[in-house]
């Protein structure tokens, strides 16, 4: 486990309605629940489903303020792959980009503004990004409910956090158990599809 005076920075990037500030609210109250001081902001998008949306999670044992600064985030967690690709300058050197490979063209793509790249995952790798990419659209599919992609992407980042596992786990499903207790196995498992996923892809990227 890490040293909690080192601040783990996430940033959480996707386009509206895939439930960015969703996956970003559990990781913030996961790493309350552990005792951090946590700062989070949503410092970039559009309220409308379908804009681009980015959120910030810092935690440790003291930390002053909500933005991540270009250059030190540890782990860029991606929605959307293009979105992954545009702000993978925010990882730190040896930081982590976890990528779902759905792709989604925002509005400013569709207003000229932005580029649909070609190749995304091949962009971020030619920059020297460590890249874990997978389609947890597929996942979700499979579990029979899309909206599984948020608990996908938290599982596939599970093991690169400061605290256990589990911990995020609970925070997920503790969110159902009230309110949802039918919802509860089926977001244990795609909490599990997800680590696997992510396991595979960190395999594939070891192996080139």
């Amino acid at each position: 486990m890490s040293n909690p005076a080192i601040i783990t920075n996430i940033l959480v990037c996707g386009i509206g309605g895939q439930g960015v500030m969703t996956a970003a609210e559990i990781l913030a109250q996961a790493a309350i629940a552990k005792g951090y001081d946590v700062k989070k902001s949503e410092v970039a998008g559009m309220a409308q489903r379908g804009g681009v949306v980015t959120s910030h999670v810092r935690f440790g044992r003291k930390v002053w303020s909500p933005v991540i600064t270009p250059g030190t985030a540890d782990i860029l967690v991606a929605f959307e792959v293009a979105e992954g690709a545009r702000w993978a300058d925010m990882l730190r050197p040896g930081g982590i980009a976890m990528v779902n490979t759905i792709r989604l063209a925002p509005p400013v793509v569709s207003s000229g503004l932005y580029k649909y790249p070609d190749d995304p995952v091949a962009q971020m790798r030619a920059a020297g990004v460590t890249v874990y990419d997978f389609d947890a659209g597929a996942i979700a599919r499979d579990l029979g409910d899309l909206k599984l992609v948020n608990t996908v992407m938290l599982g596939a980042i599970a093991d690169y956090l400061p605290f256990p596992a589990a911990d995020l786990e609970e925070q997920i499903v503790g969110r159902f158990r009230a309110r949802k207790p039918q919802m509860v196995e089926v977001n244990q498992t795609a909490f599990d599809r997800g680590r696997a996923a992510a396991a595979d892809a960190a395999r594939v990227d070891a192996a080139g």
